[in-house]
């Protein structure tokens, strides 16, 4: 991997996640990053939970229709993997329910669309070696869920032991590692959350993640890794969000960082973002792309 290869993410879900039942941005978030991806003359991989597909089949048509990737995103915006931290209300699947919730997301994501998604991220990233197991079961290629700020073991794409996801191995399931800044100081133990990506390019700026990026690009190189970056974004950020959403029996307030600079402007930042990385020498990619550079073909 001697060029700079790049990929951009949209994790298609509810409205700040699974804090709210609403697709606002899914709705009007999703054409202006269509738009922007366009001018910028890059592909992207959405993921879709089934339910955002089922709900918004016209937008899953949209992504399509553009020659994006459709990928999947599990069936709700649920934890699939192995909890990183606690959130109320918001369970683990057990293990064997993993499998036939992925199979019904991509039965509801190719009626919405026509397309069956090959490529798989995980709800904040939260993945696990049951996880990879069931979608090269599946049928997968490929799994973007890898958090390096949080394993920090894998900078590149690679494939995984089906013992122990986080290590190399021979499952056909190409692994994408999510970017984090492995040069900086950590200052939260434990998780070391900081170091991740998101969502800096609107609560920081564009500029701020490029530097960023660019201490990492000395890092690969002072490793002999070879220099990848995977971002994930979701629909949600480039429409205006509340700070607060009552329903049911319970208001719900988000962390400030969560709503922080959503709408337009979030939108001019990414674009700078995008032009940076291009003048960076980076090359987009969606996940299918690369498992057809990189991938270990079925057999």
């Amino acid at each position: 991997m001697d060029r700079r290869y790049a990929m951009i993410g949209v994790d298609m879900e509810t409205d700040v996640g699974s804090f709210t039942p609403f697709y606002e941005g899914v709705k009007h978030g999703t054409p202006k990053l269509i738009s922007l991806f366009g001018e910028k003359g890059l592909k992207a991989t959405f993921f879709f939970t089934g339910e955002c597909a089922r709900e918004n089949p016209e937008t899953a048509r949209l992504v399509a229709e553009n020659g994006h990737e459709v990928g999947a995103h599990s069936l709700y915006h649920e934890t699939v993997g192995d909890e990183l931290f606690p959130i109320p209300g918001v369970k683990p699947l057990l293990p064997h329910e993993v499998k036939p919730r992925l199979q019904l997301a991509n039965q509801w994501i190719k009626d919405a669309c026509g397309v069956r998604p090959v490529s798989f991220r995980s709800p904040r990233l939260w993945g696990s070696t049951a996880l990879v197991n069931a979608l090269e079961e599946l049928g997968f290629l490929t799994d973007a869920s890898y958090p390096m700020y949080y394993y920090r073991e894998r900078f590149a794409p690679y494939h995984p032991s089906r013992e122990d996801w986080t290590k190399p191995g021979n499952s056909v399931i190409l692994e994408i590692p999510n970017f984090a800044d492995m040069s900086m100081e950590s200052h939260d133990p434990g998780l070391e959350r900081d170091r991740d990506q998101w969502p800096l390019f609107r609560t920081e700026g564009a500029d701020f993640l490029l530097r960023r990026m660019d201490a990492f690009l000395d890092f690969c190189a002072e490793k002999g890794q070879p220099p990848f970056v995977c971002l994930y974004i979701h629909p949600w950020e480039f429409h205006p969000m509340e700070k607060s959403y009552n329903f049911g029996e319970a208001t719900v307030i988000p962390d400030e960082f969560i709503t922080k600079n959503c709408g337009d402007g979030a939108l001019v930042q990414m674009s700078l973002l995008i032009k940076g990385m291009q003048d960076r020498g980076f090359i987009f990619k969606t996940a299918k792309d690369l498992y057809e550079l990189f991938g270990r073909k079925p057999t």
